[in-house]
């Protein structure tokens, strides 16, 4: 499965489109994710007024293969999406993503 997470953009053909982190992390945990292309300002908002963006799905990923890579409880249990990459153009979202994901990978090596 392709998952393209964004508020805006069209997904490519055969790209399945979700709107929220939410979405994405109830698709992660079946394990059945391939592909993951994320976009980090979704125009979400908490009962509280704080932002919920993409980074929420990369936060969720990092820590969850970081409880795997040290024997820890995690909701995983499966080879992270062969490819992910983030579409956004947020200067400070994106590289911050970036980063999740190559500890991502390397958390997953580990284990």
């Amino acid at each position: 499965m392709k998952v393209f997470l964004d508020d805006l953009r069209t997904p490519p053909d055969g790209w399945l489109l979700v709107r929220t982190p939410d979405e994405v992390i109830v698709l992660l945990r079946t394990g059945q994710v391939e592909e993951l292309s994320l976009d980090h300002d979704l125009a979400l908002w908490d009962d509280n007024g704080r932002e919920i963006d993409g980074e929420a799905v990369t936060n969720w990923l990092e820590e969850q293969y970081f409880l795997l890579s040290r024997g820890e409880d995690s909701e995983v249990s499966f080879p992270p999406p062969k490819v992910m990459k983030v579409h956004s153009d947020n200067s400070v979202g994106r590289p911050r993503m970036e980063a999740a994901i190559s500890n991502i990978r390397r958390f997953w090596e580990q284990f």
